[in-house]
């Protein structure tokens, strides 16, 4: 089911909703999914302005919510506003979205939402399309806002023993000027490594793993929000060859994928896929509460 919505001051929103769990998309502005959650419940990702809010046109606001961005990160091509309406077509339960042209870029970007009809899934098909005259080398980065207060979880690769077959490493991880590992909010255990959200410290810090599990997930208040996604192993990613990357300070903490570095030629496109599941689960930040009963869980996904 699809309707047209006010929702926080946004006067012009979409929500889809399959009678257990909705989706709220602007299209004031955007692309931004601004709210998911189980139906009447908790929104998992965290909203940073309201729609009746005065908006400068001219400058990038981070609104919160899921967005779709190009990789590597760079302070004038990342940061194009996109605060115009987005066009968008609802057709055979699939919802697109389709905004204007980034004219500084002269990239096109596209997400294609489908809400499965019976199930806690949601499918997100994220495009980029290369509309200028000249190559472009770029990843599609997907950014997902969560609300206050949660942590993140990324798996670690399988420990296997020391030995002739295992000499070699199995992952990279990046690390930013502002990382600071001692910081209490990361916990680096030996199957997950977790971030944990804090409002009280308000210093930024990132983080960035090549995830061959595909898979990275968000806890808040007996809510877990987990998205799946390819990994191609016999390709480059953006950032010291990393698909997926947390970052938080003391109003968001993100759970962002990336697509492998693509050469994109004109009038080509690239997608990345990520796969959305919503659960009602209690966990704690340690590694026993997560193995013991979020891992069945994202096994049988």
């Amino acid at each position: 089911m699809i309707e047209k919505i006010s929702y926080s001051g946004w006067q012009n929103c979409l929500k889809l909703s399959n009678g257990k769990i909705e989706i709220i998309v602007t299209t004031d502005v955007g692309p931004r999914i601004i709210k998911l959650s189980f139906v009447n419940s908790l929104n998992l990702f965290g909203e940073l302005k309201r729609g009746d809010e005065k908006i400068d046109k001219n400058k990038w606001e981070i609104y919160g919510g899921h967005r779709l961005w190009h990789a590597p990160e760079d302070p004038v091509r990342t940061y194009i506003p996109d605060n115009e309406p987005v066009n968008y077509e609802y057709k055979n339960n699939w919802l697109y979205l389709r905004p204007n042209l980034e004219r500084e870029t002269g990239i096109k970007k596209e997400i294609d939402i489908f809400l499965e009809p019976e199930s806690n899934k949601v499918k997100v098909v994220h495009r980029l399309i290369n509309k200028g005259l000249w190559a472009v080398t770029l990843s599609v980065w997907c950014l997902s806002v969560m609300a206050k207060k949660g942590f993140a979880i990324v798996p670690q690769e399988d420990k296997k023993p020391h030995g002739e077959e295992n000499f070699l490493p199995v992952r990279s991880m990046a690390l930013w000027s502002y990382t600071d590992t001692s910081d209490p909010r990361y916990y680096f255990g030996k199957d997950f490594v977790f971030l944990k959200q804090d409002p009280d410290l308000s210093s930024p810090q990132k983080i960035g793993f090549l995830n061959t599990k595909g898979w990275a997930a968000y806890y808040l208040n007996g809510y877990v929000f987990v998205k799946k996604f390819q990994c191609e192993k016999d390709k480059v990613y953006p950032d010291f060859n990393t698909n997926t990357q947390l970052f938080t300070n003391s109003e968001i903490l993100e759970v962002e994928t990336l697509s492998p570095l693509t050469l994109l030629l004109p009038g080509k496109s690239i997608e990345h896929i990520e796969e959305w599941f919503l659960f009602k689960v209690k966990l704690s930040f340690d590694e026993t509460s997560v193995k013991e009963n979020l891992l069945p869980l994202i096994k049988n996904l």
